[in-house]
């Protein structure tokens, strides 16, 4: 079948880079806020921590589960659809939840339709985007700055959303975040592209259908362990945001610093997500993806040794903010390094998903501990436990890619 001899017209990647950072710093930067409104919603609804906690984990899982689908959405029809569609979903949830009275309301809104919305404004797909437009041996970088797009948000948006909190109450500061999630429908129109059955692309398994270049990943044995080590990193993520200042508060501290530490890992993992960005481009992604999940799990060891001051949360928030999210553009880019960009989209998805099913057990699961011990440190434990061995598992991956390994020697 030929190509039409008119090419569609393809965005600038710099303007792609540049929409597509801030659309993934205002989703993420609302979403890591969260955390923030347990409390008072706790003493105004009564919603305990496991029922909060739930509709944080149904967030999560229903953001892993559409993530393939969306994924393959964006693939065929493009980037820019399914973004400016989610960020109207993403603001329609908001504006529900700031009207919700119970747990359930609070598990509709915030969870199934913010979990849906965010599958399409968040890394899957604007990474798709943005990558395709981008030189092989820069996409590792443009990977970081996208990811970090994320840390800017959560640096800038979390302090914002308790001082909204404070000033406005949990749900004027919901009408308030919904009023800025509008705002990545227009921006999606930066990352609007060609669908990829209307561009030719060259890649390790461009010239496979869909359904092929499913079968070759569904037999590689790398891509399992890359789908089991992006679900330690979906624990992490979950628990840390969902139940960090809760975990303060109870130490005694100002609730201001469990919204100070939040916004410092958003701050550091800038940094972290460029830094590993340029390494995914210079450096085997396998092992620096090992390193992170190694450090993960002595920053953890250490932060639970030592007595839980504002000094202590804010050295953890610095230092596990800088391994937050590099995990990204390292496990994204060892798939298209793999498999080629065509379907990154699609195929980053599905190991997306391990991400977000991770998520679940990292929110839900956090809270389920606390309510039936009243502590933390089985959760702070078994994210110990997880992290070396998500470590380990990296190591064994096959990253040379497909089409060398298939090619006459």
């Amino acid at each position: 079948m030929s190509l039409s001899t008119r090419s569609p017209r393809r965005p600038s990647p710099l303007i792609a880079l540049a929409c597509g950072a801030v659309i993934v710093t205002i989703a993420m930067g609302i979403r890591q806020g969260f955390g923030l409104f347990m409390r008072p919603i706790e003493l105004e609804l009564g919603v305990g921590r496991e029922s909060f906690g739930l509709a944080m984990a149904v967030q999560n899982l229903i953001f892993g589960l559409a993530q393939p689908f969306v994924g393959a959405l964006a693939d065929r029809y493009g980037a820019g659809r399914v973004a400016a569609s989610g960020g109207l979903l993403y603001a329609l949830g908001l504006v529900l939840a700031a009207f919700a009275s119970s747990a359930l309301g609070l598990t509709l809104t915030l969870g199934f339709l913010l979990g849906l919305a965010m599958a399409g404004v968040t890394f899957v797909v604007v990474l798709g985007a943005v990558v395709r437009l981008m030189p092989p041996e820069r996409r590792g970088a443009a990977a970081g700055i996208v990811t970090a797009g994320g840390s800017v948000g959560q640096f800038l948006l979390v302090p914002a959303t308790q001082i909204a909190v404070d000033g406005l109450g949990w749900r004027g500061a919901l009408l308030a975040a919904a009023a800025l999630a509008a705002l990545m429908t227009p921006l999606a129109i930066g990352i609007v592209r060609p669908a990829a059955t209307s561009v030719p692309m060259s890649s390790a398994i461009g010239d496979l259908s869909f359904g092929a270049a499913l079968r070759q990943a569904s037999t590689h044995r790398g891509y399992w362990l890359l789908n089991a080590g992006f679900f330690v990193c979906g624990f992490h993520i979950a628990f840390v945001s969902t139940h960090l200042p809760a975990f303060l508060a109870d130490a005694g501290l100002d609730p201001g610093v469990g919204a100070r530490a939040l916004a410092l890992v958003g701050l550091f993992n800038i940094f972290g997500s460029y830094a590993f960005g340029v390494a995914a481009d210079r450096l085997r992604k396998k092992y620096v993806l090992s390193w992170i999940y190694a450090g993960r799990a002595l920053v953890m060891a250490l932060f639970l040794a030592f007595p839980v001051t504002p000094l202590s949360a804010t050295l953890f928030a610095c230092v596990m903010g800088f391994l937050w999210l590099g995990t990204v553009p390292l496990t994204s880019g060892l798939v298209g390094q793999i498999f080629g960009v065509r379907y990154l989209s699609t195929l980053f998805g599905i190991v997306f998903m391990s991400h977000q099913v991770g998520a679940f057990f990292g929110a839900w699961g956090a809270g389920f501990i606390f309510a039936r011990t009243g502590s933390y440190d089985m959760a702070w434990t078994l994210s110990i436990g997880i992290a070396l061995l998500a470590g380990l598992l990296n190591l064994p991956i096959r990253d040379v890619p497909l089409a060398r390994r298939a090619s006459p020697a």
